[in-house]
């Protein structure tokens, strides 16, 4: 009886397992973002998580700088950042994470009193690091996660 009990809940078990389907990569790209500056996609959504690449403060219609100064790079990306967002049908509120690269760490405070705007409440986790270089010699470069 054991033993019929075992095998009978084995078989339940098995039959009860299904493979998952492959998780479907879809590219997000927008004009109402910059293109891409090298080989990479603006976003990619698998599932209901959409990955924002590195966004600087380019103006998309004239791939120029929005400006020489930290607040306007740091609003521009952030508009870029959105964009991309939107065109998965995301929203600033969705993202969960945020890395942020900044030209000189001196700019954290300066950094913060801009972002703190965007996300006033229960803002994304986050990483600020200080690098050396970013692409175009932007003053700041942020990449999201954001997840439904």
């Amino acid at each position: 009886m054991y033993r019929i009990s075992l095998i009978i809940l084995l078989a339940s078990f098995i039959g009860c397992t299904t493979k998952s389907e492959p998780s479907i990569k879809n590219v997000i790209s927008t004009d109402n973002a910059p293109a891409a500056i090298g080989v990479y996609s603006q976003g990619i959504q698998v599932g209901n998580t959409v990955y924002v690449s590195g966004q600087i403060g380019l103006i998309p219609e004239t791939r120029e700088m929005a400006g020489d100064d930290l607040e306007s790079q740091t609003r521009q990306t952030i508009r870029n950042i959105e964009a991309v967002l939107k065109a998965a049908n995301y929203e600033l509120s969705d993202i969960v994470s945020a890395n942020v690269f900044l030209s000189d760490m001196d700019n954290y405070g300066a950094f913060n009193e801009i972002y703190v705007e965007y996300f006033p409440e229960n803002p994304p986790s986050r990483a600020v690091v200080e690098v050396s270089r970013i692409p175009l010699d932007a003053l700041v470069e942020i990449k999201v996660i954001a997840a439904k």
